[in-house]
């Protein structure tokens, strides 16, 4: 997964909100810099967004205090599955009926283990 990538707009779409990284960094009580490692480890996606470009990571990926549990596993096994951080969204915020609703929905509602079980028979 690279870093800072732009998004298509039809992915754009599909993610309800978003956070710039000073956003992130209150929400996580930590520096900019320190979003941007997390960004840069392949803990979170940030992408660029709108016309100017702002980096942004989708708000359903920060709760208070902390990335939402399950996050960065489940980021691993698609980047291991060959996805890259446009697929991993759309993957991440399209409704799945087996879940139900979105995986990144089922990660907030602390059903990770449903998700990475998912995520891994991408795989198969």
């Amino acid at each position: 997964m690279t870093a800072f990538t732009s998004i298509d707009p039809k992915i754009d779409a599909l993610v309800p909100s978003w956070l710039t990284l000073p956003d992130v960094a209150e929400k996580l009580g930590v520096e900019v810099t320190r979003v941007r490692q997390l960004v840069k480890e392949g803990q979170l996606i940030a992408v660029r967004r709108g016309e100017n470009r702002v980096l942004m990571v989708p708000a359903a990926f920060v709760g208070e205090g902390k990335v939402i549990k399950g996050l960065v596993g489940t980021l691993t096994l698609l980047k291991d599955d060959g996805f890259s951080d446009e697929e991993a969204l759309e993957w991440l915020f399209t409704e799945d009926s087996t879940l139900p609703g979105t995986p990144a929905q089922a990660l907030r509602e602390n059903r990770g283990t449903e998700v990475k079980r998912r995520a891994q028979a991408l795989a198969v």
